[in-house]
Parts: C-alpha cells; sequence; structure tokens
C-alpha cells in the first residue's frame, strides 16, 4: 500500500504539472485513468498480500508434516529396536557350552611364572558359538542369568587351580591338592551377566594341570534365563 499511495502521488503531481496545457476533458480522462490505475494496483497489492498469508499457511502445514514424518520415523525407530531385541531374546534362549582342555592323547598344561588363559580345545556342545576355542572365553550374548562349572585335574605334588573369572574380576576357584597321584577340584557358580560379559578360566602362577582322553579338565555353562534390562 506505501508503493501504491506513492504512485498516487507521482500521477496526482503530474496530473496538476500539466494543468495549463490540458483542457478541462482530458483532465477528467487523465483522472479516472489515474484511478482506474490505482483500484489496479489496489487488488494488486491485497492479491499479493493474500498470497503472501497462503504461502506461510503453506509453510507452518509443511513444517508440521515434517515434525509428524519424524516422530513417525522416531517411533518407527523404536518399534524396529523393539522388534529386533525380541528377535534377538528369542534367538539367544539356547545357549550352551561344554568343553574340556584337550582333544585326545594327554597334555601337562604349567606350570607358568604369570596367571595364563587356559583354552579349552575340546568343545562338546557349543550351541550359540559363544565359546571361542581361539581365545578360551565365553560372551554373554543377552542380558541374562548364567550358570557356569570348571573342574581341574592336578597331578603330582603341584596344586591346581582353576580361576573362574567376569571381565577380568575373580569370582571363584576350583582348588586341589595332594602330595603325589591325582586329585580333582571343582566349583560351580551363576551369574547375572549383561550382553557382552566375557567369562574364562585361568591358570594361576606355579599351578599345574593334567588332562587326557577321559577329559578331565572342563568349562561348562548355560543360559538359565533372559533378563530385561534394568533402565
Amino acid at each position: 500500500m506505501g508503493n501504491t499511495k506513492i504512485l498516487l502521488m507521482l500521477l496526482t503531481h503530474s496530473f496538476l504539472s500539466d494543468e495549463g496545457e490540458s483542457t478541462p476533458e482530458t483532465k477528467l480522462l487523465s483522472l479516472h485513468q489515474t484511478c482506474d490505475f490505482t483500484d489496479v494496483l489496489t487488488r494488486m497489492s491485497a492479491e499479493l498480500a493474500e498470497q503472501k498469508v497462503k504461502m506461510e499457511q503453506l509453510r507452518e502445514e509443511n513444517q508440521a508434516q515434517v515434525a509428524e514424518l519424524n516422530a513417525l520415523k522416531a517411533r518407527s525407530t523404536v518399534t524396529e529396536s523393539k522388534v529386533e531385541a525380541l528377535t534377538q531374546e528369542r534367538t539367544v534362549k539356547h545357549v550352551a557350552f561344554s568343553t574340556a582342555l584337550i582333544d585326545s592323547g594327554e597334555k601337562t598344561l604349567g606350570p607358568f611364572n604369570a596367571e595364563t588363559t587356559i583354552v579349552y580345545k575340546h568343545v562338546a556342545s557349543n550351541i550359540g558359538n559363544y565359546y571361542s576355542t581361539e581365545t578360551g572365553m565365553f560372551t554373554a550374548p543377552v542380558r541374562g542369568v548364567y550358570h557356569f562349572e570348571i573342574f581341574a585335574l592336578s597331578m603330582g605334588d603341584i596344586p591346581v587351580d582353576a580361576y573362574l573369572r567376569k571381565n577380568g574380576q575373580g569370582v571363584f576357584m576350583a582348588h586341589e591338592s595332594q602330595p603325589s597321584g591325582h586329585g580333582t577340584g571343582g566349583n560351580a557358580v551363576t551369574l547375572l551377566l549383561e550382553a557382552g560379559d566375557v567369562v574364562y578360566v585361568t591358570l594361576p602362577p606355579n599351578r599345574r594341570l593334567f588332562d587326557n582322553k577321559n577329559h578331565h579338565n572342563t568349562f561348562s555353562g548355560h543360559l538359565l534365563f533372559t533378563m530385561e534390562n534394568s533402565n
């Protein structure tokens, strides 16, 4: 409307400046033309303002649609995560392994100067493949309660200790010591594990294991039941 007023003033000024050279009929015609032009500009300004209002409404509607789409995507992501978690839980409900020190023959392990992880090579079962014969470690696939058992056979006058560890921290130990002959020590424990926790067995310094085809030294475990996250 500001531009319309300026244009109207300019046209009026032009009309007045030509007063001495125009006839009354010419002046009247010029005035009518000026008024018509002003009306056109007024309507155009009104239409432009209306267009701006509609564009603003469309922009707000578009923003609302984008926000709604983002919300739908977020809900979809949450749903997918829940489905994946449920699928994972259903898939890993059956987790169990049972291992022994060697596959065949006879073997003496130790003594060592430092604590050494025992890698059990003979696998009687490894449901889910969560025990590694490369590292000797079991990795929990889901949060849940697991049960583990260890047995260790000593030979001669050197005691035997098998130390079950969770994420590097000692949990339970199997111990056996005899002046001669053989002796077996064992232990068991039930642990709450988070997904990714590792459980393994170590041989402490100056201790020794003896095994043969009868598989006296064993490490076993299985999932009792899963548990929801505490969060």
